[in-house]
C-alpha cells in the first residue's frame, strides 16, 4: 500500500474558542502576514475574555505549566501533560495550514516547503516575540496506536527542527507533542486524510493591547 500522509496545521477545539485562527487548509498561497495575524494574541474588551482565562491564578498556572514544557522532548511528555496541553491550547490563537509528508516518513515534501517557510517567517516576527508555540502531531486511524504515536511525534519534531535550523527560532519556544490517532479532527471519519495534521498554537497567556 502506498499513500501520502497530509498534515495540516489546524485548530484545537475551535468550537470552544473565541480566538479561533484563520483557516487556510489546502491554500498554497497563505502568506506570513496571514499566519502572523491569526497567531497574534487578541485584545480583550471589557467584560469579555476572548478565550483567555480571566482569573490571574489560572493565567499564572498556565504560564508555569507552559514554562515547564520548554526544552522538553515530545517523548518525555506524559499522557496527562499531553491532555493538559490540548485543554489550554483550545483557547489560544491558531491557524490551519496544509503540509505533506511522504508515506511512513517525517520528511517534508518539496511541494509543502513554501507553507513551512511562510510559517517560519511569521514566527520570526517581532510581534510574536516571547511566545511559546505548540507543534502537535496527529495521524488518521490507519495503523496501530504505537506506530501512529511515533509518527505524529517525528513529524512534529521535523517542523520544529526546520524552524530552528532555517529561521533561528529558539527551540525552547517550540514545544512538540504527539497525539497519534487519539484526537481526530473528524471523529465520525477517523480514517479520513483530513485527520493527518500538525497543530500550531500560540500558547502565550498575554493579550494584545488596544
Amino acid at each position: 500500500m502506498t499513500r501520502f500522509h497530509t498534515l495540516s496545521l489546524v485548530t484545537i477545539g475551535a468550537a470552544l474558542s473565541m480566538t479561533a485562527g484563520l483557516a487556510f487548509a489546502g491554500d498554497p498561497t497563505v502568506s506570513a502576514d496571514q499566519i502572523l495575524s491569526a497567531l497574534k494574541p487578541k485584545p480583550l474588551t471589557r467584560g469579555m475574555s476572548a478565550g483567555q482565562p480571566a482569573d490571574p491564578a489560572v493565567q499564572a498556572r498556565e504560564t508555569s505549566f507552559v514554562d515547564s514544557l520548554r526544552n522538553r522532548k515530545s517523548r518525555s511528555l506524559s499522557l496527562g501533560e499531553r491532555e493538559e496541553i490540548a485543554e489550554i491550547a483550545a483557547t489560544k490563537p491558531k491557524i490551519d495550514l496544509e503540509i505533506q509528508f511522504d508515506y511512513n516518513s517525517a520528511a517534508i515534501r518539496t511541494s509543502s516547503m513554501p507553507a513551512v517557510q511562510e510559517l517560519g517567517k511569521a514566527l520570526s516576527n517581532a510581534g510574536l516575540k516571547g511566545s511559546t508555540f505548540v507543534v502537535a502531531g496527529h495521524t488518521d486511524a490507519i495503523g496501530g496506536d504505537a506506530y501512529n504515536q511515533d509518527l505524529s511525534e517525528r513529524r512534529a519534531d521535523t517542523i520544529k527542527k526546520y524552524l530552528t535550523d532555517k529561521y533561528g527560532i529558539a527551540g525552547a519556544n517550540l514545544v512538540t507533542v504527539g497525539y497519534g490517532k487519539t484526537k481526530p479532527k473528524v471523529p465520525n471519519a477517523p480514517m479520513d486524510p483530513v485527520n493527518r495534521r500538525v497543530q500550531v498554537v500560540n500558547m502565550d497567556t498575554k493579550t494584545a493591547s488596544h
